[in-house]
């Protein structure tokens, strides 16, 4: 291998170069990550990924990277402490007392790779030509004192953690240190910022806007390991570490995670030779519309077997005409659900209509008259650990039910799921026959 070989497989691909050294796990997504963060000449950055999707492992790879292929540039790598940033400056100085480092520094400067500062918080190597005295990488607890101190890349990796969630003056005090990172920074260098969220007020609303990748993008946890680590902890905690999504841990009235349909469940309720949407078949449809402004559309339709209940919900940002194409034919060929049942005191009929004469469908309307609080707490609530949901329910829409407070600001998700339970509570589960039970199976919609 060539120098020019070395030097452009270790920019080119860094992820292969971190499956040598040990991290066998990572993959093409950390590539693409590493890269953007070694370009030096890149805008700051700051990539939000869920737990276990090796953030600081990519991290600690490209410290290492930097100390080879830039050694005159000085990094600052900062953690919410001192012992947070020992455990990765150690790494750092793992990978480059590897066999393999040893090769590519050979190959690339035809020496042989030295540490020349090497302790729990700084890093610096043979390979430096500057004169400025500050060592190649230096570690930072955010408690530490900066004044003085200038870097050409900033790292920051969990500075927000739980403390910033539960404290407001932890979070004040995160900015600040944030704040003054950035005036360290040199001409011409970057910040860089990695981690999860925890607050709507947290640091992050400083740093540059997050490329965000939850646990459902990377491929790296199974639907199963994903449901199992839903079940491990309160939404909250899910939602933010995984979802990368802010919910009220307080005053929140569904504290429990939501469940889903399984194999299992389908088999028990149903028998074999049975899809999991075969469930709702005959259940009822319910529509809770938007017509402008902040509002969401919102669409559940649920079938109640006995002592539990089958949802499937789904929510868009606009007006409901904009999607009432799919909310019809989802409930008529997708889920075989009729009634659609809607609200009429803001739109005086006109949906129930649209859906009657334009697709002829079964459409219900109603003059609502209970306090939306008083229903969302009362029948969402006494039926939340008797829902199972089916798959290709909304997470936006599940987590807006997870969030929901009495001074929540949006509450259309949990409206429309309370009047389905509101529904399905009057019924005994075999006393209802929909549309579809007296009719041949076939489609309504147009």
């Amino acid at each position: 291998m060539t120098r020019a070989e070395a030097v452009r497989f270790l920019t080119r691909h860094p992820e292969k170069f971190g499956r040598m050294v040990g991290f066998t796990k990572l993959k093409a997504l950390h590539g693409k990550w590493m890269r953007k963060m070694l370009d030096i000449t890149a805008p700051d950055m700051t990539l939000q990924g869920h737990r276990g999707a090796f953030k600081t492992t990519c991290l600690s790879i490209v410290l290492a990277l930097i100390l080879i292929l830039l050694p005159n540039k000085r990094t600052l790598f900062a953690r919410k402490t001192d012992d947070d940033v020992k455990e990765i400056i150690n790494q750092v100085r793992k990978i480059l007392q590897s066999p393999q480092v040893a090769y590519f520094v050979q190959v690339i400067y035809g020496v042989q790779l030295k540490l020349t500062a090497d302790n729990a918080m700084e890093i610096s190597t043979n390979l430096t030509t500057d004169a400025r005295g500050t060592s190649q990488l230096v570690g930072m607890g955010i408690g530490g004192s900066i004044t003085g101190k200038h870097f050409d890349f900033i790292f920051t990796d969990d500075i927000v953690n739980m403390k910033d969630r539960k404290s407001k003056a932890e979070r004040e005090r995160t900015k600040l240190i944030y704040q003054e990172l950035l005036n360290i920074r040199n001409p011409g260098g970057r910040i860089i910022n990695t981690g999860t969220p925890w607050h709507p007020d947290d640091a992050f609303c400083l740093m540059p806007e997050a490329e965000k990748y939850d646990c459902y993008s990377t491929g790296m946890l199974t639907r199963e390991e994903i449901e199992e680590l839903r079940q491990s902890m309160a939404p909250s905690l899910f939602t933010a570490n995984y979802e990368l999504v802010h919910i009220a841990a307080e005053d929140a009235l569904f504290k429990t995670a939501p469940k889903f349909v399984t194999k299992e469940l389908v088999e028990e309720i149903l028998g074999k030779d049975h899809e999991p949407k075969d469930l709702l078949r005959d259940g009822i449809a319910h529509i809770d519309a938007a017509y402008g402004g902040e509002d969401n559309t919102a669409f559940t339709c649920g079938k109640r077997h006995g002592g539990r209940l089958i949802m499937y919900g789904r929510m868009w940002h606009g007006h409901v005409d904009t999607v009432l194409d799919y909310c019809v034919h989802m409930a008529a060929d997708g889920l075989m659900c009729a009634p659609i049942y809607n609200e009429k005191n803001g739109d005086k009929g006109y949906l129930s209509r649209e859906i009657s004469s334009t697709y002829g469908y079964p459409a219900a309307s109603y003059t609502e008259k209970e306090n939306k609080y008083v229903k969302i707490s009362t029948f969402l609530r006494k039926w939340w650990d008797r829902i199972w949901w089916l798959e290709g329910t909304d997470q936006e829409y599940l987590n807006q039910i997870l969030s929901y407070t009495e001074d929540a600001e949006h509450d259309d998700a949990p409206d429309s799921a309370s009047c389905v339970c509101r529904i399905l509570d009057r019924q005994s589960g075999e006393d209802y026959q929909s549309p579809f039970a007296r009719r041949e199976r076939g489609s309504y919609a147009n």
